[in-house]
């Protein structure tokens, strides 16, 4: 089963807070993708990773740049993962057919969208009824990140 966090955007927007989780990723030796609802988010997205931070940058790439399977983030609005990611990040309420190929699931929502939370909900009802590891985390006052709440996953039937 795959682990799915929900990132509840209350304090900061996509652009403030995709960097920052970005960097925990890579600092855990991991892949990304970075499923993005338009082309222009991937261009506005792929700026974005060369200049959040004047002392650090993302490594990263989209299908303009090629060699997807060198690239550790790779931005994209295609269900597909040439880099070999184990984290699919998901934004702009986009939602892939199958996102639980990937081991880890980051969805981040616009709290001040009506209808973002909405589909963020369904969507954990839906994860959490096929038995995935949830974590729904909320900004706190500094914009840091507070878990709220969690579901197990569910291990199936017991057997005697």
């Amino acid at each position: 089963m795959s682990r799915f966090d929900f990132y509840h955007l209350q304090r900061s927007t996509l652009e403030d807070a995709l960097p920052r989780l970005l960097a925990r990723v890579r600092k855990g030796d991991q892949r990304a993708v970075v499923m993005a609802g338009s082309p222009e988010r991937v261009d506005g997205l792929n700026s974005l990773l060369w200049t959040f931070d004047a002392g650090s940058w993302l490594p990263h790439g989209t299908a303009r740049d090629g060699d997807g399977a060198d690239q550790p983030v790779w931005l994209t609005i295609d269900e597909e993962n040439p880099n070999g990611a184990e984290v699919l990040v998901l934004t702009d309420g986009v939602w892939p057919s199958d996102p639980a190929r990937f081991a880890r699931i980051l969805l981040l929502f616009d709290g001040g969208d009506d209808s973002a939370v909405a589909r963020a909900r369904g969507h954990w009802k839906a994860m959490r009824e096929n038995g995935h590891e949830l974590h729904y985390w909320q900004q706190d006052e500094r914009g840091g990140w507070e878990e709220k709440a969690r579901a197990a996953a569910d291990p199936g039937p017991s057997k005697s």
